[in-house]
């Protein structure tokens, strides 16, 4: 047993990387979906919504069902999940399959943020904590960026483009499958999965004080990840000219791994004052996506990317950190859980206000309206997060 849990929790990692990466996976095909379907930017905005809220309509109801009947079978009903989306998204015959695969993706997202995050943390030797912590966050926000990435790639350069990658994600799944078979079990004493029964994530008293600051951060930071990811195909199709799909896929991976990038920073600031430094960084990139927007250009664009990202990134990891240090064991996974509630709350809003806006005033403006009140949200929240972190120095 102990084998198997000293690197298990790098094989959970990988799952749960598989798993994100099928959530971002249709990004760089909507401007071919478009095509094919013949739907507004809207209704982009609109799909892409519906997964955030199918991850916070799981977050809210089963977000620490894990704490009781286990990670692994949760962590298994989700690859389910996200084998079903690849199979609508498959047998896509109109919009409403896309919805289908979207909200089917949600599920898998819910049911993966907060128990794999936590799993990965529980399965890693004593000794590898603090670097299983970036594991687990990078494997979310890596595993983000893979699917845009291997997405356009195979839609630029392989045969059939809205199919093969949703193959290649089956296949994927299939192994994440088996390997997370042949892990152990966190939870001590847990309850079959038929036993299990909504119930919102819970907020035990000594979590409050560290889990607000921390949530509003990570709401901001996925604000933006969000948005670019909504509508950086389209502007780059209709203001910038771009038309590779792979091009667009490398362009909204970049802020992901870039955001991988930034949690290495987390450990050397302290995950007290990253989050702070991360709002701050996250403002930059706002700023540089507001001067592409305006000049449609591409350089700032992926400047964007890179600086946006790593904020976002400093800001993620840095709230997991304060945020499960001071969860009791017994409720860390709705803990956890519920800060990504709040998290997803700020890919969905955003988006789709951008979306709204996008009729009358044009993808560029909406995407300035947007930047400008996000740079304000970013401000406020460092602001107070610097003044909290020097009052308890």
């Amino acid at each position: 047993m102990t084998d198997r849990r000293s690197g298990g929790y790098l094989g959970a990692a990988a799952a749960f990387a598989v798993c994100m990466a099928g959530t971002t996976l249709p990004t760089p095909l909507y401007g071919l979906y478009q095509e094919r379907i013949g739907f507004s930017e809207l209704m982009v905005t609109v799909v892409f919504a519906v997964y955030a809220l199918g991850v916070i309509g799981v977050l809210l109801l089963f977000g620490n069902v894990s704490d009781a009947v286990g990670r692994r079978p949760v962590l298994l009903v989700g690859l389910g999940c996200a084998a079903a989306s690849a199979v609508a998204f498959l047998a896509e015959q109109g919009l409403a399959w896309l919805f289908a695969g979207r909200l089917l993706s949600g599920f898998a997202a819910g049911l993966f943020t907060g128990t794999a995050t936590a799993y990965v943390l529980e399965l890693a030797p004593p000794g590898r904590k603090d670097r299983a912590g970036f594991v687990a966050t990078a494997a979310n926000m890596g595993g983000l960026g893979c699917g845009p990435l291997l997405a356009g790639l195979l839609a630029q350069y392989a045969a059939r483009p809205l199919t093969l990658p949703f193959v290649v994600h089956l296949v994927l799944l299939v192994l994440s499958f088996a390997v997370l078979r042949a892990l152990p079990e966190s939870v001590d004493g847990a309850r079959p999965l038929r036993t299990a029964r909504p119930h919102r994530p819970s907020l035990p008293a000594e979590v409050r004080g560290v889990f607000v600051p921390a949530a509003v951060a990570a709401f901001t930071g996925f604000s933006l990840l969000g948005v670019f990811t909504s509508v950086t195909p389209a502007f780059l199709a209709e203001q910038v000219g771009v038309h590779n799909h792979a091009v667009v896929g490398l362009v909204v991976a970049t802020a992901f791994f870039a955001s991988t990038g930034g949690q290495l920073l987390v450990p050397k600031l302290g995950a007290r004052r990253a989050i702070p430094l991360g709002c701050l960084v996250l403002i930059g990139g706002l700023g540089l996506l507001a001067l592409s927007l305006a000049t449609h250009a591409l350089a700032p664009l992926v400047l964007a990317a890179l600086v946006g990202g790593a904020g976002q990134g400093m800001t993620l990891r840095g709230a997991v950190g304060e945020v499960a240090a001071v969860a009791p064991d017994a409720h860390r996974g709705g803990v956890l859980s519920a800060l990504f509630v709040v998290a997803y709350l700020g890919i969905s809003i955003p988006v789709i206000g951008v979306g709204l806006l996008d009729g009358p005033l044009g993808l560029p403006d909406a995407g300035l309206v947007f930047t400008v009140c996000m740079a304000v949200l970013a401000a406020a929240s460092g602001a107070f997060l610097l003044r909290r972190a020097r009052a308890l120095d």
